[in-house]
């Protein structure tokens, strides 16, 4: 005896993937969720990112228009510049030097002296400027005037990082931050499942 059809019958006949024909109408949901890990390596990525360029931008200006930076391992210009500080200062010509300016003059066989300009007289040239120095810290100006044709004027300084930059300098750190950078971006652009497995299961499909 043949059974009659009816619209009932229709609708609980499976389809041609074995799975009830109104289930099969109805799209599968994924939330697009993503864990706490690839979150903090695209976070390190950005950071590592902004400092590349800030690297980038540093040469550029060295280059350019010779703004460099210079660390501060006394105390001799505090309060205003700490032991430990980092400045960015630029090269200008002597002829702009005026008195209160910080600037950092070059000296043969020595270090760099930086300290505040307290008189600044004409030289055996034009270009040339005789100045006399004094660290906002110390009671009586340097022992003997410096003859320059060009300085090194402070633009600003940040206190407490000339430590970070010379730790940055070690080998050994050095090598560990290439290390994590390599192993962030091995990470970051790592091939990872689009999670087909399940979309099969989902759909039924075998």
């Amino acid at each position: 005896m043949t059974t009659p059809t009816t619209r009932r019958s229709l609708r609980e006949q499976p389809d041609s993937v074995g799975v009830p024909a109104a289930a099969s109408t109805t799209p599968a949901r994924h939330p697009a969720r993503r864990g706490a890990g690839r979150i903090l390596a695209d976070v390190l990525l950005w950071i590592a990112a902004v400092g590349g360029v800030i690297c980038i931008v540093l040469v550029v200006l060295a280059f350019t228009a010779q703004i460099t930076l210079i660390m501060f391992r006394t105390g001799s210009m505090s309060p205003t510049i700490p032991a430990g500080s980092v400045a960015v200062v630029q090269r200008v010509p002597a002829s702009e030097i005026a008195v209160g300016d910080v600037v950092t003059v070059d000296r043969p066989d020595d270090l760099p002296v930086t300290h505040r300009v307290t008189s600044v007289e004409p030289g055996a040239s034009d270009q040339e400027r005789v100045i006399t120095m004094r660290g906002d810290a110390n009671a009586a100006d340097d022992p003997f005037p410096y003859a320059v044709t060009s300085v090194r004027t402070v633009l600003f300084s940040i206190p407490g990082i000339a430590t970070v930059i010379v730790g940055m300098g070690n080998p050994f750190v050095l090598g560990g931050l290439t290390l994590a950078a390599t192993i962030l971006v091995v990470w970051a652009f790592w091939p990872r499942s689009v999670g087909g497995s399940r979309d099969r299961r989902t759909r039924g499909v075998t």
